[in-house]
């Protein structure tokens, strides 16, 4: 029985939803999400309250169930209250520039790297060392912030790169480290 599947997903006031077969479109304040899902699945909006059903207790329909399920209330959080993903630069002369609607970064290349935001997306430098993205689609949100932690990514030895907000990194003990012992 899919615990996740079965629970209602409740529309906050100022988001619309619409329902055209297997085709959902969620509209609010962030912005407008729409989405298709499997046609197995049903799905109902009854007084506020979104449902999903599936039509057997089939293994693939109770994996649908639940990912219907959470992809709907990810639709409907996103056009209400939004998702961001901060992230830091640590390093010595690591920097963002906000320029326009793109970033620009200098993280020790021999040249700056530019970023665009995709479609949807807004990127803010906060400071010369942290980047927040943001946007209503929770799926372009993390491929936007993969993206640039991709730029850099945080070393092994030193810890130095492009790391999310509050990730820790283990670092590796050096040569020295290993002769010491």
């Amino acid at each position: 029985m899919s615990r996740i599947g079965n629970a209602p997903i409740p529309v906050p006031s100022g988001v619309d939803v619409k329902i055209d077969g297997n085709a959902v479109t969620v509209k609010g304040e962030n912005g407008e999400l729409k989405s298709e899902f499997h046609q197995d699945m049903t799905i109902a909006l009854e007084d506020g309250i979104l449902k999903v059903t599936r039509p057997s207790d089939e293994q693939q329909h109770r994996a649908l169930h639940g990912l219907t399920r959470s992809l709907l209330n990810n639709m409907i959080i996103g056009v209400s209250d939004g998702y961001e993903r901060a992230l830091d630069l640590i390093g010595t002369g690591y920097r963002v520039q906000q320029n326009g609607k793109a970033l620009t970064f200098q993280l020790g290349f021999s040249h700056p790297v530019e970023v665009q935001p995709l479609e949807g997306i807004t990127l803010e430098a906060d400071g010369q060392v942290r980047v927040v993205v943001k946007g209503a689609d929770k799926q372009a949100v993390g491929h936007q912030a993969a993206v640039i932690r991709k730029l850099r990514p945080p070393n092994a030895y030193t810890g130095k790169g492009v790391r999310y907000d509050g990730e820790q990194i283990h670092l590796k003990p050096g040569k020295s480290a290993a002769r010491a012992e």
